[in-house]
């Protein structure tokens, strides 16, 4: 009877043993399937944010260069009113033309240049032509600028208005 009592104990011990084994089985599968989860929750994330960084810095650049076109008119201006006192050196035309270099140094930080023009080639990607003049330079050559034009991060704001060689 004795020898009953150890088997029926030893397969109680062994199934005990197997449901433990299925059980620890079970709880790995669970784990696992928690644990890649998490990871593809957090590389989401990780995604997630980078793309509203990149979202942050795309607003930020069309902004600066909304409010740079709404400062090319107050450029433009501060340039006739030099040009219109170019003989008259007095304080005045003195003091303007300093704040027009502030304003352009203030500009140029923030990475916009103003498109060199005059004897250059012309281009419709960075020039408007407004008018051909009979001219001995080679055809296509810019002659004269009308209006100035700038890039900001290689990007072309406002194309320079010019004049160019028949």
């Amino acid at each position: 009877m004795d020898d009953i009592k150890i088997e029926e104990e030893n397969t109680n011990i062994e199934d005990k043993l197997k449901k433990l084994k299925e059980k620890l089985k079970k709880c790995q599968k669970e784990k696992e399937e928690y644990l890649d989860g998490w990871q593809r929750t957090k590389a989401d994330f990780i995604n997630a944010r980078r793309e509203e960084e990149e979202r942050r810095k795309d607003f930020i650049k069309l902004s600066n260069q909304l409010l740079l076109t709404d400062i090319f008119p107050v450029l433009d201006s501060l340039n006739l009113a030099i040009e219109s006192r170019q003989n008259k050196e007095d304080d005045t035309t003195r003091g303007v033309y300093l704040i027009k270099l502030q304003l352009q140094d203030v500009l140029k930080k923030y990475g916009l240049e103003v498109m060199k023009t005059k004897g250059e080639k012309f281009d419709p990607k960075f020039h408007e032509a407004i008018e051909e003049v009979e001219s001995k330079k080679e055809s296509g050559t810019i002659i004269e600028e009308v209006q100035k034009g700038y890039k900001l991060d290689n990007k072309v704001l406002r194309p320079a208005r010019v004049k160019i060689a028949k």
